[in-house]
């Protein structure tokens, strides 16, 4: 009997340190992620997550934001960039192999007042408008330098550049905007595939050119080989499906 006993511990702490051991090597990757890919990135991590039983980990920021992190040594694996600027750089400093386009977003003018809508266009909104207007930092962001050049060639930027509420991010835009801490802001489109974009109402804004969005994996990882293989699941038909759906090309 004690030998019976004695051999299902065996067995029993057999499995449980298994298991313990095929979580400890399970593969992992960290993934710096421009803040206006939040939406559409969570949804892509989780499919992949179950195809593979790869955690995906990221962390979301402005892109000049986590460039400089990466700079200073943060240890990504992949960076997934709102320009094509910042990887372009980073390669050429020797720190991450050549950069791919994985998206294409636009800029939108969001409101969660739907009377903010009732003009004819983004413009006549802006001028019938005597409220605040949250525009992402363009120095980092790179949807708030495409919202400020679409300012400017419509001749609004006078108008407008004394009420503007500076944010960190384009996420952070449209937190100030979807909790009416200002009248409306400049937002990227894939906002409006969140429950609470939907709640709101928006504008296009064709004069702001589409935001070409790079990413590149790093050359300091660890994890070459699944970093390569969800870097070909960022780009598969089965990616853009779900990329469309928040409004990316």
């Amino acid at each position: 009997m004690r030998q019976r006993i004695s051999i299902t511990f065996l067995l029993i702490s057999a499995v449980l340190s298994f298991s313990t051991l095929s979580a400890s090597v399970q593969e992992k990757i960290f993934v710096a992620v421009a803040a206006n890919y939040i939406q559409a990135f969570s949804e892509l991590s989780e499919r992949y997550e179950e195809k593979t039983n790869v955690k995906i980990q990221a962390t979301f920021a402005s892109t000049g934001s986590l460039y400089n992190q990466i700079k200073s040594g943060a240890p990504y694996d992949l960076f997934l960039a709102a320009d094509e600027t910042r990887p372009q750089l980073l390669q050429e400093e020797g720190l991450c192999d050549k950069p791919f386009i994985y998206a294409r977003g636009r800029v939108i003018l969001w409101s969660a007042n739907s009377d903010f809508c009732k003009s004819p266009d983004w413009k006549d909104a802006m001028k019938n408008c005597n409220g605040r207007i949250a525009v992402a930092n363009p120095v980092t962001a790179p949807y708030g330098t495409a919202a400020l050049e679409a300012i400017r060639k419509a001749g609004l930027e006078d108008l407008l550049k004394d009420r503007f509420v500076t944010a960190q991010t384009v996420a952070q835009s449209f937190q100030y905007a979807a909790t009416e801490a200002v009248d409306a802001g400049f937002c990227a489109l894939s906002a409006v595939g969140s429950e609470t974009g939907q709640r709101g109402c928006y504008y296009l804004v064709p004069e702001a050119d589409p935001v070409v969005q790079a990413a590149c994996v790093l050359r300091r990882t660890g994890s070459r080989e699944a970093v390569d293989q969800f870097a070909a699941f960022l780009v598969s038909q089965e990616a853009a499906e779900i990329k469309k759906r928040f409004g990316y090309e």
